[in-house]
């Protein structure tokens, strides 16, 4: 197949293994091969990484642009609270990975950490992925003389596609993969949480998780949020109401068409 140099290419990775998308500007994607994820030893991503490298086994890129956008179930998520006594980027890195520390162990020293940018005085957003997997991917780029723009764990990617513009101070930010379930927490217009669970993204599922998180946050009916839902995989998701309050359902222009979606182009195309 002939690649042209206009072209842009997204690879998506989940568990269910690796897609490779073709952009051309923000508006027409199409997906141009998939692989499969089969068994497989090692780590978690180790077989959606095996069939990435098998799709562009053979495609000459010629330094044209790869992103790679992650599902949720290949990175980890943390709230890192402000500290006065933070005072240099490499002090913030060594914060933010004590906090993962608390939860996940020795393993987070094998992690490659991302921090938010934010305003002083604020709690930051930090995505961890695996050290392991970026090198593969930096390894398969480069033999198919890609150039890896970006790697992006899923969550971010959806808020910056669909996030950016709410203009509520206090919302739940839900994202429903197949098979997982993350979300954001924002309140008085600042970072309050971030999660992410393994389990279904059907509706009923959905109404469970924000439930729950209205329950831990301790809202009122006179005090909800704005809950915002996006689902790659589903153009029939309808959340129920919680508190009185529906979900609105967003999903990246012309990334809805008739029938159900294909998760992996929705993903390919939030990135943008």
């Amino acid at each position: 197949m002939s690649l042209l140099s206009h072209d842009r290419y997204v690879a998506v990775l989940a568990p269910a293994g690796a897609t490779l998308v073709r952009r051309r500007g923000r508006g027409r994607a199409e997906v141009i091969d998939r692989a499969d994820s089969g068994d497989r030893d090692g780590p978690p991503w180790a077989a959606a990484a095996d069939g990435l490298e098998r799709l562009l086994a053979g495609r000459k890129l010629r330094r044209q642009s790869l992103a790679v956008v992650l599902s949720s179930h290949f990175a980890r998520y943390r709230l890192v609270a402000w500290s006065d006594e933070i005072g240099s980027p490499d002090e913030l890195e060594a914060y933010a990975r004590i906090c993962f520390e608390e939860v996940y162990g020795a393993a987070v020293a094998g992690w490659a950490l991302r921090v938010s940018p934010e305003a002083a005085g604020r709690a930051r957003l930090a995505a961890a992925v695996e050290h392991g997997l970026l090198d593969r991917l930096r390894a398969i780029a480069a033999s198919a003389g890609a150039r890896l723009e970006s790697v992006q764990p899923y969550l971010m990617t959806a808020f910056n596609r669909l996030g950016r513009g709410l203009r509520a101070a206090n919302f739940l930010f839900v994202v429903a993969e197949p098979g997982r379930t993350s979300l954001l927490v924002a309140r008085d217009g600042q970072w309050a949480g971030v999660g992410s669970t393994a389990g279904a993204d059907s509706d009923a599922a959905i109404d469970a998780l924000i439930a729950r998180e209205i329950e831990l946050l301790g809202l009122s009916d006179d005090a909800m949020p704005g809950l915002f839902v996006h689902a790659p995989g589903r153009a029939d998701c309808v959340p129920g109401t919680v508190n009185g309050a529906r979900p609105q359902v967003l999903a990246p222009a012309g990334a809805a068409p008739a029938g159900t979606p294909d998760a992996a182009l929705v993903m390919a195309m939030a990135a943008g």
